[in-house]
């Protein structure tokens, strides 16, 4: 087994896939204190965010449990931070692109309520 895994590489690979402008990726990685713990930033085309992370998020947080995985095998720590996603998406793994609370479903034979008027 080498020293330490191609975290690097293994985003790109786990990522272009979903990215219509796979070039656009950018990825940094830092590896902090005793290096047990690995700091991954990445990048990529505002117009490519909803199929990267994908329908609630599953896509994002399918990447993120194959690096989990694999920095585990080196008995290492990894965090996967998005450029411009909100802290809040980052842990609920939500993409609603900031479009507030959400309604919640009618029963079946209900009509929807209306939506909620902003106050002003």
């Amino acid at each position: 087994m080498a020293d330490k895994p191609d975290y690097e590489g293994l985003v790109h690979y786990l990522m272009k896939p979903f990215l219509d402008s796979p070039d656009d990726l950018k990825t940094d990685v830092e590896f902090l204190g005793d290096k047990h713990r690995v700091l991954l930033r990445v990048a990529f085309s505002a117009d490519d965010r909803g199929r990267m992370f994908g329908r609630g998020g599953r896509n994002i947080q399918a990447v993120r449990t194959v690096l989990e995985a694999t920095a585990a095998l080196y008995d290492q720590k990894v965090s996967l931070d998005v450029y411009g996603e909100s802290a809040h998406q980052a842990r609920s793994g939500s993409d609603d692109g900031g479009a507030g609370e959400r309604q919640p479903r009618p029963r079946r034979g209900e009509r929807p309520a209306p939506p909620k008027k902003k106050q002003s």
